[in-house]
């Protein structure tokens, strides 16, 4: 498992906020010197579910969630220091039911 870092350094943040569930889930996006994408957010709770297109890696920076991957039998729960994979095309559904949920998202190729 590899270890986010507390900040990223030479980046671009988009500041216009990707705002979903009517402010319950926030994010920016970061580009990163690479010319890699990930977002930093944040989850209040509750429960939701979200689409994706690109393969994505997201990992909780602070909080606990409960995550069900579409087409899984089981869900899993993750705090921090822990990640899990979301396949393309494919979506998820996050609960958070304790504090805010922190996380970055990374975009897998």
């Amino acid at each position: 498992m590899s270890k986010v870092p507390e900040q990223f350094v030479g980046v671009t943040v988009v500041t216009k906020a990707n705002v979903y569930f009517n402010g319950s889930v926030v994010s920016h996006a970061v580009i990163l010197p690479d010319g890699s994408k990930k977002t930093v957010g944040l989850i209040y709770p509750g429960k939701y579910h979200f689409n994706t297109q690109a393969a994505e890696k997201m990992e909780i920076i602070s909080g606990d969630c409960n995550v069900m991957l579409d087409g899984a039998d089981k869900n899993g729960s993750y705090g921090k220091g822990e990640s899990f994979d979301v396949p393309a095309k494919s979506g998820f559904t996050i609960e958070v039911t304790g504090e805010i949920c922190e996380y970055v998202c990374s975009f897998l190729s």
